[in-house]
């Protein structure tokens, strides 16, 4: 599997380091032994209950007029075991984004004899070694994924809507525009090519999806915008219903650590939410900021350039809690700086944060 696009120095939880005898990009057997070391040094597994299904969220309002949470879960382990109903004060839903695969209807996608499968499913180059190769989609996992496939692949199309790339491509690897349709040997482009390749992989994201949410919970999805969360973390109907990790195109884990703390305020109290109808001003306000910023709807929760650090502002001075320190933030910029132009080395590079900076070694 090919490595993180982000160096370690930017992923981890502030309270806990990755090792420091691991390079800088490191695989996502690296970070899953990060997360259980991280586990074990906090005890986390004494307060978690693993291999269980959340099957039903629903909401109850009690006599009082307060609201609680019935949690249905399922020991995955035991078919027969019956079902269990618990109530609680507060539920936070952190099930992710990266388990349904979106991939878009293209005519004729059908009738493709080639093979297809989605990014979510692409584990080695060598299964496709000399092969044509197309990857649709410019975002993060196509261009890591086209990069990756280079080395096994005989061609490797990049189909992209986005601008050009401006870094050195490896010679096997050649962009070019979207896919207007499918025919049974060839990917039928919207310049007029067509090409004949064995794969496609569809390098376009993934759906958010709360399948055990009832209706009740009023919680709506469209198009990638999941509504209404109140600075992408607290429903702002149900401030007791809230929401990790939504957000996309962050540096992740020290991402969540703030807006945890920002979830804690809110339950604890030692933060006072806006009125219902004053979220839901806010919300509909980075809405429209976004919209006539020319971002699509589908991009709601994504946070590009600047968005990211004025929202980790907002959040951790809403909450009066430590933002994202500023050797992160430099870092986090200076490899997207770095990986727009230099997809071909970026990742040689081992960094060391020292004081409030960074320091770059090449190996």
């Amino acid at each position: 599997m090919y490595r993180t696009n982000l160096p370690k120095e930017v992923m981890a939880f502030p309270d806990f380091h990755f090792s420091q005898n691991l390079p800088s990009f490191i695989t996502h057997t690296n970070v899953k032994d990060y997360l259980i070391d991280y586990a074990n040094n906090f005890g986390l597994y004494a307060h978690s209950k693993l291999k269980t299904q959340i099957e039903r969220v629903e909401m109850i309002t009690t006599n009082t007029g307060s609201i609680k949470w019935c949690v249905t879960y399922k020991d995955v382990e035991d078919s027969s075991a019956p079902s269990t109903s618990e109530t609680y004060d507060s539920v936070v839903v952190c099930n992710g984004h990266y388990s349904i695969p979106n991939i878009p209807e293209i005519p004729g996608l059908k009738q493709f004899e080639g093979s297809f499968l989605h990014s979510h499913d692409y584990r080695v180059p060598e299964v496709f070694k000399g092969k044509t190769v197309l990857c649709l989609g410019g975002g993060a996992s196509g261009i890591d994924i086209a990069m990756d496939l280079t080395s096994q692949a005989k061609k490797v199309f990049l189909s992209h809507r986005g601008k050009q790339i401006t870094s050195p491509l490896p010679e096997n690897l050649e962009e070019t525009v979207e896919i207007k349709s499918f025919s049974e040997n060839f990917v039928n482009l919207k310049d007029g090519r067509d090409l004949e390749v064995d794969t496609v992989i569809f390098c376009t994201g993934y759906k958010y999806d709360f399948p055990f949410l009832t209706k009740e919970c009023n919680l709506n999805i469209t198009d990638g915008r999941v509504y209404p969360l109140f600075k992408h973390i607290v429903h702002a109907k149900h401030p007791s219903l809230n929401f990790i990790g939504v957000t996309k195109k962050v540096c992740p884990f020290p991402t969540f650590h703030c807006q945890v703390q920002f979830m804690m305020a809110n339950l604890d109290g030692s933060m006072k939410l806006p009125s219902y109808e004053e979220m839901l001003q806010d919300i509909e306000k980075d809405y429209e900021t976004r919209r006539n910023e020319g971002m699509p709807h589908r991009h709601t929760h994504t946070m590009v350039g600047r968005k990211q650090w004025d929202y980790n502002d907002d959040i951790t001075s809403m909450a009066e809690t430590r933002p994202i320190s500023k050797q992160v933030r430099d870092l986090f910029d200076k490899i997207h700086y770095t990986r727009i132009n230099n997809l071909l080395e970026y990742k040689k590079y081992n960094y060391y944060l020292k004081n409030d900076n960074y320091v770059g070694v090449q190996n």
